[in-house]
């Protein structure tokens, strides 16, 4: 029998407390570890306190405004989320996406489905293996100040802030720093990204880039990252440096 240390550990949040006993007996079936949290207040509780492999975030808990807590948490935490939500537009998705969160469930919801969303986000969210354009050693990647950490999924700035990122925006930031001065079509983003809670168009490559600019954008260096070749896709600018190494001109 394995121990509970050995299974995923999932927390959900949730004040409907009939649903959440119904998610913590459905997920046990499929080997996951479940604690439950019918609060903001409760939830940051249990983030202080346990070690997560996911987050299940109703929308509206206890009249809290889901969005607002998704990037209270991306700003601190790479963990990974998925949103359960009455509100499925793609307006609602978009920002939802923007917040950081990771996959979407609408309400109603068929307990199987969740467990399939979770399954995928915790797939998409393990740490990537480096490409052969980089050693396979390499957990850091440096250019222009900015460092890409593969194990803990953070990008720091280069004042030394962590940037908030979605495990989509990650994903392409990844792709993009592994094989610099490459021109990615979108259709090879998409093939990288692999992301559920996109519509597996190259407009969502688009809109991706843009959120991934926006982000990058507020900081020094930012706008070069990312250029648009025209008719054939996007094309990283900078040099890959050695941890520490200054930029040359």
């Amino acid at each position: 029998m394995s121990s509970t240390r050995s299974r995923k550990q999932l927390l959900i949040v949730d004040d409907d407390i009939e649903t959440t006993q119904l998610l913590v007996e459905y997920m046990d079936r499929y080997g996951y570890a479940v604690e439950v949290a019918h609060s903001a207040e409760g939830m940051h509780a249990m983030l202080q306190t346990h070690r997560f492999d996911l987050l299940v975030l109703d929308l509206t808990v206890a009249g809290a405004d889901g969005n607002a807590l998704t990037r209270e948490i991306r700003c601190q935490s790479q963990l990974p989320i998925i949103i359960l939500t009455a509100q499925c537009s793609p307006n609602d998705r978009v920002l939802g996406l923007e917040s950081g969160a990771d996959d979407f469930v609408g309400k109603p919801f068929e307990p199987r489905e969740l467990v399939s969303r979770v399954q995928s986000v915790l797939r998409r969210s393990a740490p990537a293996q480096p490409s052969t354009a980089t050693p396979a050693n390499v957990s850091t990647l440096c250019f222009d100040g900015w460092e890409l950490h593969y194990t803990n999924r953070c990008l720091y700035t280069p004042n030394g802030r962590v940037l908030a990122l979605s495990t989509a925006e990650f994903r392409m930031m990844c792709a993009f720093a592994r094989e610099p001065r490459r021109v990615f079509s979108r259709e090879q983003l998409m093939e990288r990204v692999h992301e559920r809670a996109l519509e597996p168009t190259g407009r969502s490559m688009d809109l991706l880039v843009s959120r991934l600019r926006q982000k990058l954008n507020q900081f020094p260096g930012g706008k070069q990252l990312i250029k648009t070749v025209r008719g054939d896709g996007y094309r990283f600018t900078s040099y890959l440096r050695e941890p520490g190494e200054a930029a040359t001109a």
